[in-house]
Parts: C-alpha cells; structure tokens; sequence
C-alpha cells in the first residue's frame, strides 16, 4: 500500500521546537535537555511516518520523551505539525537518515526504548541492503539501549519479518522476541500507526516482535 496525500500544513503553526534535522543534530553533541528542556527515559521512533505513534506515545505518557527519524522531508514536516498544533512538550520530529543518527550522534546506553514499525520492505534481493534491519543498525541498537531498554518491531511482510527474528537472533544478545498480543481499537486512531491501522482495516495480519536488553 502506497502512501496516501497529507493534509494541508497551517503555516501559521510554528515548527521550530519540534521540526529538526538529523544533519544538524550530528553536527553538535548529544544534549537531550537542550531538545527537551528536561532528562527523562528517551525512546526514539526510526520512520515516523505521519506520526501517529509519536502523537498518542507522548500524549499517553508524558514522563518520557521521544524523538521520531523520518527520511521523507514532508512526513517529517507534517510529523512536527501535528505536535506543535497540540503543543506537545516531550516528542519531536527530526528529517533525514536515522541509521546515520544512530551511528554519529546517540551515545552508548541513552534510550529506553527503539521502535521501527512497517519499514519499506525493498522487495528486490538487489535492494535488501538498504533495508533498516541490518547488522550495523542491529548493533547500534544494543549499544544505544539502556539495560532494560526495549526494541519494538512490526511489520506486515512475513519474510522481512522472519529475516529479521533471526538478524536479531544472530547478531545481538537481546532477549526476545516476546509476543506482542494485538488489542482491539477503542477508537478510529487508536492504532500504533497510520499503516497498522490501514493494515487491520484491510484485514491484513501484523506481525510484532520486542525484545529486551539485559
């Protein structure tokens, strides 16, 4: 399923405090309190997408902060807008490429929690490399986990899925992967995301993974 139109941005909504750039944050130190205002357990969203996870995320628990990476410009523009429009304190959205994030500017032990949900599958075997689940990524997830940090995985497609149990199986010491049982809707946006509620409402299966870092 392709991406649908976004919405018109209100340009008289400011989007400085939570429109960042992943090349700017590379550039300078990790400083969470300079983000945030504040030191709180830090999760971070890899492919935000609309946003959705970050909104209901935030808003649901308001004593952790997030960071959502989008790479499409205008879904991570979009991401901000819907945050600064309800003047949320504790989520952010930064565009550009979150591997390179991960790899340059998180330090060692810094999150509580890495979420990655529905990646671009890159169907062709030529294009496999470019998919988020990789070993680099995988390794970078351990090292940014905090002990007791969790990483949450859902997608669609069965055979990233399987591939990337066993990239995770081989390649890191997370514990895992834990069933993820799926819940009944309370509500039209009570979905992890935009594509997962697409997904259910074309009664399509989810497959979900998490695993924990001792």
């Amino acid at each position: 399923m392709g991406r649908r139109a976004l919405p018109k941005i209100d340009p008289s909504v400011d989007l400085t405090r939570h429109f960042l750039k992943v090349d700017d944050l590379c550039a300078t130190p990790f400083d969470q309190a300079a983000l945030f205002s504040r030191v709180a357990p830090l999760e971070v969203e890899v492919g935000s997408g609309k946003g959705l996870f970050l909104q209901n995320a935030s808003l649901g628990t308001p004593e952790r902060d997030f960071l959502g990476l989008e790479i499409a410009y205008r879904y991570a523009q979009f991401t901000a807008y819907r945050l600064a429009k309800r003047g949320i304190p504790n989520a952010r959205a930064a565009q550009g490429d979150g591997l390179k994030l991960f790899r340059e500017w998180i330090p060692d032990a810094a999150l509580a929690a890495v979420h990655v949900y529905f990646p671009d599958p890159w169907w062709k075997a030529r294009h496999h490399k470019r998919r988020v689940m990789n070993e680099s990524f995988a390794a970078d997830v351990v090292r940014t986990l905090a002990p007791g940090g969790r990483f949450h995985l859902w997608t669609d497609v069965k055979d990233y899925y399987d591939g990337s149990l066993e990239l995770v199986a081989r390649c890191t010491p997370l514990v895992g992967p834990l069933e993820v049982a799926e819940r009944p809707a309370e509500h039209d946006l009570d979905f992890r995301t935009h594509f997962e509620r697409r997904t259910r409402l074309h009664e399509e299966p989810v497959y979900r993974a998490e695993w924990v870092k001792e």
